[in-house]
């Protein structure tokens, strides 16, 4: 083989070397980009949830009703565009990226399921089926509870990795 083509295989291996790298860099600093959105749905999602429960508390059963569907539309945004991340996933993303996307589409689906409960509790009270509304009420809660494993789960791992989270 000739150095002409020895050095022709070396710059064909280097660019493909180069490009792998900054499709990686790309992958996790879009990531890294999305992810302060995608908090602020999730806290602008627990905020109105809470409110939906207070206003529900007091028989304010409209506005409840708005807040609740908020608190849906704001997790599913956050939902929607972790799906995007998880699928754009490569075999060298980072595996604790992985962990943290799979904890918070884990807690996404318990909210998302527990406003379900919450819109089903709000239209059962309204309609003065005081027991049904408090059985999905009480099914609310628990998917709730069971969501903030989930987001225990990530906060850890931002606390263990901070060099990953910017």
């Amino acid at each position: 083989m000739s150095d002409y083509s020895k050095v022709i295989i070396f710059i064909i291996i280097l660019i493909v070397f180069s490009g792998a790298v900054i499709y990686l860099y790309n992958s996790e600093s879009s990531m890294n980009q999305s992810m302060p959105d995608i908090s602020s749905s999730v806290v602008s999602g627990d905020s109105d949830y809470n409110s939906a429960v207070d206003l529900l508390n007091n028989k304010n059963y409209g506005e409840s009703k708005n807040k609740a569907i908020s608190a849906k539309n704001n997790f599913n945004r956050s939902m929607i565009q972790l799906l995007d991340i998880k699928n754009n996933f490569t075999s060298d993303t980072n595996d604790v990226h992985k962990n943290y996307i799979n904890a918070v589409l884990n807690e996404l689906e318990l909210k998302i399921n527990a406003t379900d409960h919450l819109l089903k509790a709000i239209d059962n009270y309204k309609n003065h089926k005081n027991s049904t509304g408090n059985d999905y009420s009480n099914q609310a809660n628990e998917l709730m509870h069971e969501s903030l494993e989930f987001q225990n789960v990530r906060n850890n791992l931002v606390k263990e990795n901070p060099n990953l989270f910017k």
